[in-house]
């Protein structure tokens, strides 16, 4: 289980995250779903500390436990333990664009988690066949569409084994053709159990995928439980209200 408590994040005067609990199962899909400026990327990416919150907690509770306190300030190997649990799928793919798909996947097992170059390789080309690029390895970011650069990406953030997928948007840029594709990957990695938070707009995938679905607004989780309950019978009005509006676009 990952269990968060208390999340508080700020930018200058602007409070984006209001005390954030959220537990975790192993194995589940946890899609977040709300408005703009609800804060919803901004704790994905406290999830592996590409945003420091000014306070709050994450617990790792499994065969490698990790506890991460960030109103302590000396929590720097913390943070890297945590960044090795916890792989990132970002909205406009991220890709170095001099290397190749190949390379791309491989960066994270050679350079930080220090694996040997042919074990890599090897590991590497399995994922890029998994997310079905097995004929794409050697081409680079420029060669590929929006939906093989994400996929690479999901390539790259599975290469370094994590306990935890991130996805932030990840259909969100690409072309309405292309979005099918990587959702199919992603509910191929939900089939395959990896656990996951997913923040998109995408209802239909929350339905077919989704364990919990959490709705956030102001900074706050204003209702959570299961996408039947949820979409069905929602109980708060800024939901309602939330679930309306994606409706009618």
């Amino acid at each position: 289980m990952i269990k968060i408590r208390n999340i508080h994040k700020t930018f200058g005067e602007n409070t984006i995250l209001r005390g954030i609990d959220l537990d975790i199962q192993k194995g589940q899909v946890v899609v977040i779903l709300g408005p703009s400026g609800s804060g919803k990327t901004t704790f994905l990416r406290c999830l592996n500390a590409l945003e420091m919150p000014e306070q709050g907690t994450i617990t790792f509770d499994n065969s490698t436990p990790l506890f991460i306190d960030f109103s302590n300030k000396n929590i720097k190997k913390d943070i890297l333990a945590l960044r090795r649990k916890s792989g990132m799928v970002f909205q406009n793919y991220n890709l170095f664009p001099h290397k190749t798909a190949l390379e791309n996947v491989m960066e994270g097992p050679v350079f930080v988690q220090g694996k040997p170059l042919e074990q890599a390789r090897k590991e590497a080309e399995l994922l890029l066949s998994k997310v079905g690029l097995a004929d794409k390895i050697n081409l680079y970011p420029f060669q590929l569409s929006g939906g093989q650069q994400q996929r690479v990406g999901i390539a790259r953030a599975l290469a370094i084994q994590p306990e935890l997928m991130l996805f932030d948007e990840p259909t969100s840029a690409l072309d309405p053709e292309l979005v099918q594709d990587v959702l199919n990957t992603m509910k191929a990695l939900a089939n395959e159990g990896w656990t996951m938070v997913v923040v998109t707009h995408e209802i239909k995938f929350a339905l077919d995928v989704a364990d919990i679905v959490v709705v956030m607004d102001k900074g706050e989780i204003v209702e959570q439980g299961s996408p039947e309950t949820l979409f069905n019978n929602p109980q708060h009005e800024r939901t309602k209200r939330f679930l309306h509006q994606i409706r009618a676009e």
